[in-house]
């Protein structure tokens, strides 16, 4: 089994320049705007990496040059990035596309420069179908979906409502959610939304209240909206089981929210969040031991889920050169879809050409918040 802990214990010693460094790799993620809560920790994360990787003598001897833009969540601005990383700064491979919007707007311009491109957002169309160019780190919502009713159907829920987000990622989880329901047994008797900029969801959330024989409530979203719903819920006392996606695993989530209101909520999480919990034996404890120590030492705060999308990433694509031997697009292509039994922060990954993820469900854990913690759903 493959481990990142080597790659993650190097001492950081600042960025080489682009005049030092012999493999360009290029960047568009959301450091700023409604996203930058998945943006920064993943532009910090590529920085920190890139630092740590050429102050151990970069890659078969090769430093790397990381161009980063901030696109705000623009899907615009990361298209116009993704065309410059391309045309103007050349480099052989991009990490970005913070939000599903934005992933979607890269993808058309990796795939007609023949660069491969490795996303951050969680949405299934990224690699559903398989694009030739095109890769990711987050479990999918389809994925999140399916773990979700799994712990639903464990505790013998049979009919929900839902609350989703109008957003790319909220909008997809849903459909998603909508797909696969019916495979658990599960019947949605209430389907409710809102807007991006909505602040306050207690409309919607008594219509569900109000609705009949509803036994839990879940909420396909990312960004302020979750905690919003979360927030209203509480006040709303309407004392059923709720539900979060893996757009809000974050301790940033249950801070905005609150530690009472998120009390007892559920969601499907990654390792990177219960590193303390995991057991020995664990393929990625030693990969997010070392990430959440030095991510700490870096930036004095702990690293959320995103950073951990960007770190494996990174790790995948490094993996994938050091293999290649080669700095050409196409070399990198096939060894990051030869990538195998690599462990990272959000799962121990295995691609192939049929699978541009590299994981399965187990990679998924399923969490609850309890006072103001991340606890493991036995």
């Amino acid at each position: 089994m493959k481990t990142l802990t080597a790659l993650a214990s190097f001492v950081a010693l600042g960025l080489t320049t682009a005049a030092q460094a012999d493999i360009k790799i290029g960047a568009t993620v959301s450091e700023t705007g409604p996203a930058a809560f998945l943006g920064d920790p993943e532009a910090k994360t590529l920085k920190m990496m890139v630092e740590k990787l050429n102050a151990a003598g970069g890659i078969n001897g090769e430093e790397i040059a990381l161009t980063l833009y901030d696109d705000g969540g623009d899907p615009n601005k990361a298209r116009t990035f993704a065309t410059r990383l391309v045309e103007d700064d050349e480099v052989v491979a991009i990490i970005g596309g913070t939000t599903t919007g934005t992933s979607m707007s890269i993808i058309p311009v990796a795939e007609d420069a023949e660069i491969p491109f490795i996303s951050l957002a969680g949405a299934i169309e990224i690699i559903d179908p398989v694009k030739e160019w095109v890769f990711k780190t987050p479990h999918t919502d389809r994925m999140a979906c399916q773990k979700l009713f799994e712990d639903m159907k464990a505790r013998g829920i049979t009919k929900i409502g839902m609350i989703s987000g109008t957003d790319g990622f909220g909008a997809s989880m849903r459909k998603q959610c909508l797909e696969v329901v019916g495979d658990y047994g599960i019947e949605v008797l209430a389907d409710e939304s809102y807007g991006p900029t909505d602040a306050d969801m207690t409309p919607q959330l008594t219509n569900i209240k109000n609705t009949a024989g509803i036994e839990a409530v879940l909420n396909p979203g990312f960004g302020q909206g979750p905690s919003i719903v979360t927030r209203n819920y509480q006040q709303l006392a309407v004392g059923l089981p709720l539900y979060q996606s893996h757009g809000v695993a974050s301790k940033g989530f249950i801070d905005l929210a609150g530690p009472e209101a998120a009390e007892g909520v559920r969601l499907p999480g990654t390792a990177l969040l219960i590193g303390s919990l995991l057991a020995a034996d664990d393929a990625q404890k030693p990969v997010v031991d070392a990430y959440v120590t030095e991510y700490t030492a870096a930036y004095g705060e702990a690293p959320s889920t995103f950073g951990g999308y960007a770190h494996d990433a990174f790790a995948i694509l490094v993996d994938a050169l050091t293999r290649a031997g080669s700095t050409k697009p196409s070399d990198i292509r096939d060894a990051i879809e030869a990538t195998s039994s690599l462990a990272g922060t959000t799962g121990v990954v295995t691609m192939t050409p049929e699978d541009h993820l590299g994981f399965d469900l187990s990679a998924f854990r399923m969490l609850e918040i309890k006072n103001g913690e991340w606890t493991l759903v036995p």
